[in-house]
């Protein structure tokens, strides 16, 4: 398995951050600067993104080969069982897996925008993307997919986001970004909610198109005893869109638990 990256910053309780699909860790950044002084941030760079080594070409794992990807890195880079993990977009359903398959190595989980299951339309999104994108590379993706990041308005008054966003998108190894949407396809993580043990917090983005709110309903519905906080008029990654706000949701429910953890 590749080595997946991870940086560190910050002091206090350790917190692990997986990045979605259309970003990188460095959608975290606004967020870490409401949360560095409260904990340790520990910034997870999946494969092919950023300093982590890509996938190999044939490769196709599917999210518990991803989960069992960052649960390995975890304590080689000093991270104990007391950590909350964070994940959003795909590090969501990341997290969630790691949850069923590894819930023991860590404490409270963070699930923003994911699920357990996507519909059969949406479904079809990720094998479209994951066709182009190993035919023409990211280029072939890049507008629809920042179109699937924030909603319209905030792009239409904001459109320094979208050419920020298309460099970061264009900076991702095509080869483990097809991988990836092909482990979204094939995701069905319903199964395994009933194992989940940890502390869980379900984050959601009410104005999300992608993984709309209803899909975090269903996730917190199906993990016992899961708060779930749907945040208004945001979009699919609010670590970008909303950060003080997700850091506040973030920060209210670790301060709960993370001491009795």
């Amino acid at each position: 398995m590749p080595a997946v990256h991870i940086d560190s910053s910050g002091s206090g309780p350790p917190l692990v951050l997986i990045h979605s699909l259309l970003t990188d860790a460095r959608a975290y950044d606004s967020a870490a600067a409401e949360l560095s002084g409260s904990y340790r941030l520990h910034r997870v760079w999946l494969p092919g993104f950023g300093p982590s080594p890509p996938l190999g070409p044939d490769a196709s794992p599917n999210l518990f080969d991803l989960a069992a990807m960052v649960a390995g890195a975890l304590p080689e880079a000093g991270i104990g069982p007391d950590a909350a993990v964070l994940g959003n977009g795909l590090g969501a359903f990341v997290a969630v897996a790691m949850a069923v398959a590894h819930g023991s190595d860590f404490g409270p989980l963070i699930v923003a925008n994911g699920g357990a299951v996507f519909s059969e339309d949406r479904r079809g999104a990720f094998e479209t993307m994951s066709r182009l994108v190993s035919q023409a590379g990211m280029a072939a993706v890049v507008d629809t997919a920042v179109r699937r990041i924030f909603p319209g308005d905030y792009l239409a008054d904001r459109p320094s986001a979208i050419e920020e966003r298309r460099r970061v998108l264009l900076e991702i190894e095509p080869a483990s970004f097809a991988a990836c949407c092909r482990a979204l396809h094939a995701m069905d993580l319903r199964p395994g909610l009933s194992q989940i043990a940890n502390p869980t917090l379900v984050i959601g983005g009410a104005a999300d198109a992608t993984t709309p709110p209803e899909m975090s309903t269903e996730l917190a519905a199906g993990i016992a005893g899961a708060e779930l906080v749907i945040l208004d008029d945001c979009g699919h990654c609010p670590p970008l869109q909303q950060p003080a706000a997700f850091a506040a949701a973030v920060d209210a429910f670790l301060e709960r638990h993370l001491e009795r953890w």
